[in-house]
């Protein structure tokens, strides 16, 4: 029988973020306010032209400058040192260039302006080449090539997928639509930029400072650097400072962090390399932007039939994690709604463009905001409601997709129900306004794509109750530390602040697989909560000497052991402990538990079941169009998702919050405006994102599931936010005034162009 809200102490309470007073004070130290004793300062040399041979390279001024210790070309990178999803990318080139991202050469002296100028005394001659920057032309036979070595721009990956039978389900459809949908690149505008400070010890042991999501598989790729200088089994240590924003921009290892290495083992001193905004724009990764080609089908009654879609990523010049999102579209484009017959083929397409990275949604957004529209589409043709053929097709509970996701809880009725109970869909609407409305389905419960989806957990209790939970999950801003506290405080029947909760270094804090796929909660929560029962069950074995009765029957609550209905069997906790280290033979208060779920790795079939739990949501959307300007208005906006429990309603409905304004930027107006392969707008000036006060009326329904398999009932909510709210604002500008945009963003300009072509 699952629990209520009610007979939790600590779970499902609105405690603010624990760290809150720390960062507000200032005193919270981010990777820019980190100074070691005798630390030089690194610079990055990148590009001058977005594909290039690289004829000469002259570092003879630069070297000679009063104050820098090292200059580093492509010929100082050993050979084996390369990064991205298939090492396809050195941290400083040689040779050629791909990109105007390129690292060609990188320095350190002893302050940064120093090592700026010596940037500028670096000579290089370059062969300009012709560059490709549209994946459709890219995939030509006759286009210039990326990487002379291989034999075509298209990325070899398995997306060729293939459920049940479209060509049949197609020709029985009673209705079909058929559409092209792009979107744009856009980037994470982490508040906080990035920046590493690399330094080896007399024995070549490797401590680096890095605002990483992954500490562990960072530790991985770092250990591998060090194998390719040559530097054989020696200890790397990573240090995570606090992080001012992740967003899945931080999920791979970067050139910056490889360079600061080599810098570091030069001059054997501190090196750190730290990006200013122009850089974090320019040499970090974005949203990978797609073309998507999209037609599927219903029946008379509006059940789905089909679905069947077509993809061109642009990869950019490397990879990174950008490279595999097709894989992640692949859920809701298989799973969002019941629909038996699924074809997809994506390709993935090297340009001389900027490289993409992962980033919030992973694939989701781009892949649901052309079934979304679609829906409306299909809706429209098949005349039946758009909420009502969304609740004939809506997932439910017990149900096995095309692909083998196993659907455990499902909330999505529920959360359709929440968005039209909040905004009318009746059409009564004002002139130039309108309402729409999206779904999504998302992972939320661990997402294998490693051998190990796993976190662990070591936790340890002091004399007085306080405890420290070392975790592998990483907090990069989004709450973790309450989340784990909250979780070991329930169940050992401490209050939140009587938790510490450790995850910045890897040598204390045990292995995880990172922070990505709206996994943390689940996966580190269940990890943490199995090491506090452990610790629970060595407190009982005690107490249950000392009370006389079974430990089964031994409970924890407001700090206190005791048997329920027997006040004479009752103890304040912290005084039992102590009671429990001075007894003969003593006990000392640690436990460890590893969490790895119960999840299957798709492999190249892609199908399994990759997550134990998914997380279902609707957005709805109210706008108003000036028909004039094409400006579009957002009046109201819900968003509802099944989130298993709400561990913390406060810091719940702030990840909703701002996965929202995060989406509507998406929708409207972010776009890192690209020409010929060079970024345009590298400022928050010239780059459009939705600030503070462009913020709008939200209403973030928590619609709770109980999962099962969750801590407490908990899934995964970090991602979702973001992914439906540009299919819900484009469903509610056509409602509005009639036009369907399928361009993001939904500029004024492109509404007023799609409005003067629908008047004519």
């Amino acid at each position: 029988m699952s629990k209520s809200n009610s007979d939790f102490s600590v779970v499902g309470k609105r405690i603010p973020k624990l760290d809150a007073a720390q960062k507000a004070m200032g005193r919270a130290e981010y990777i820019q306010d980190i100074k070691l004793p005798g630390m030089l300062y690194g610079r990055i040399l990148y590009s001058k032209y977005a594909h290039a041979n690289i004829v000469k390279i002259d570092t003879s001024k630069a070297v000679a400058l009063s104050g820098v210790h090292a200059v580093l070309t492509g010929e100082d990178v050993p050979e084996k040192m390369k990064m991205g999803f298939i090492k396809d990318n050195p941290p400083i080139k040689k040779g050629k260039v791909c990109s105007f991202r390129d690292e060609v050469a990188a320095v350190a002296a002893i302050s940064p302006e120093i090592a700026k100028k010596a940037l500028d005394l670096i000579e290089i001659e370059y062969e300009e080449q012709i560059g490709i920057f549209d994946p459709e032309k890219a995939m030509e036979k006759d286009s210039p090539l990326v990487h002379g070595h291989l034999k075509s721009n298209v990325l070899k990956m398995p997306w060729d997928i293939h459920y049940g039978d479209v060509e049949k389900a197609e020709k029985e459809s009673a209705f079909v639509v058929e559409d092209r949908f792009t979107t744009q690149w856009v980037t994470h505008c982490c508040l906080g930029t990035s920046g590493a400070i690399a330094l080896f010890d007399a024995n070549d042991n490797l401590t680096i400072h890095t605002n990483t999501q992954i500490p562990s598989l960072a530790q991985k790729d770092f250990l591998e650097s060090l194998k390719a200088m040559g530097l054989e089994n020696k200890r790397v240590r990573v240090i995570k400072p606090i992080i001012g924003g992740g967003f899945g921009s931080k999920l791979d290892t970067y050139a910056y962090e490889h360079i600061a290495i080599l810098l570091a083992h030069k001059c054997r001193k501190p090196v750190k390399i730290a990006f200013d905004r122009v850089e974090e724009f320019k040499a970090t990764s974005t949203r990978q932007p797609t073309i998507i080609y999209i037609k599927q089908g219903c029946d008379k009654n509006g059940k789905l039939t089909f679905r069947d879609m077509r993809m061109v990523l642009d990869n950019g010049a490397h990879t990174s994690w950008g490279a595999t999102t097709p894989s992640v579209m692949l859920m809701p484009i298989s799973s969002l709604y019941r629909v038996e017959n699924v074809k997809y083929v994506a390709k993935c397409v090297y340009t001389n463009n900027t490289y993409s990275q992962a980033m919030r949604g992973y694939g989701n957004p781009q892949a649901t905001f052309a079934i979304e529209s679609s829906m409306d589409m299909l809706a429209e043709k098949a005349g039946i409601d758009r909420i009502e053929i969304r609740r004939i097709n809506r997932n439910q509970s017990g149900d096995e997709t095309p692909q083998g996701l196993k659907i455990t809880t499902c909330g999505l009725e529920e959360c359709i129900d929440a968005v039209e109970k909040e905004l009318k869909f009746d059409g009564k609407n004002e002139k130039g306004v309108g309402t729409g409305i999206a779904s999504l389905i998302h992972v939320g419960g661990g997402a294998r794509i490693y051998g190990s989806d796993g976190c662990g957990a070591i936790l340890k209790m002091d004399d007085y109750g306080k405890v420290d939970v070392f975790t592998g999950g990483t907090d990069m801003g989004q709450g973790l530390d309450n989340i784990i506290a909250q979780i070991v405080a329930e169940e050992l029947g401490l209050l939140a602040e009587d938790i510490n909760v450790v995850h910045s270094d890897t040598d204390i804090c045990p292995w995880d697989v990172g922070a990505h796929a709206s996994r943390s909660t689940f996966v580190a929560g269940n990890a943490a909560l199995g090491a506090a029962k452990k610790v629970k069950q060595k407190i009982q074995k005690f107490a249950s000497k000392l009370f006389d009765v079974p430990a089964e029957k031994i409970e924890f609550k407001d700090k206190l052991v005791f048997v329920p209905g027997d006040q004479e069997k009752s103890m304040p906790l912290g005084k039992l402990l102590r009671k429990a280290h001075f007894s003969p033979g003593g006990t000392m208060l640690m436990a460890e538990y590893f969490y790895d779920p119960d999840n299957q790795n798709m492999g190249k079939e892609l199908k399994g079941n990759m997550s134990m739990t998914y997380s279902f949501g609707a957005h709805g959307a109210k706008v108003k169009v000036d028909e004039e300007t094409g400006k579009v208005e957002v009046l109201e906006y819900v968003a509802a998702h099944d989130v298993g429990r709400a561990i913390n309603p406060l810091l719940l409905e702030g990840q909703v919050y701002g996965g929202v304004v995060m989406g509507l930027g998406y929708a409207l107006t972010e776009e890192v405006t690209v020409k010929d392969g060079e970024i345009m707008n590298a400022n928050f000036r010239d780059y459009k994102l939705f600030t503070a006060k462009d913020a709008v009326k939200i209403k973030a329904p928590i619609i709770e599931t109980d999962d099962k398999d969750g801590p407490f009932g908990a899934k995964g909510i970090g991602e979702p936010g973001c992914v439906p709210t540009a299919p819900a604002i484009a469903n509610a500008i056509y409602d509005a005034v009639g036009v369907r945009i399928k361009d993001l963003p939904i500029t004024p300009e492109k509404v007023l162009v799609a409005l003067k072509k629908k008047n004519d």
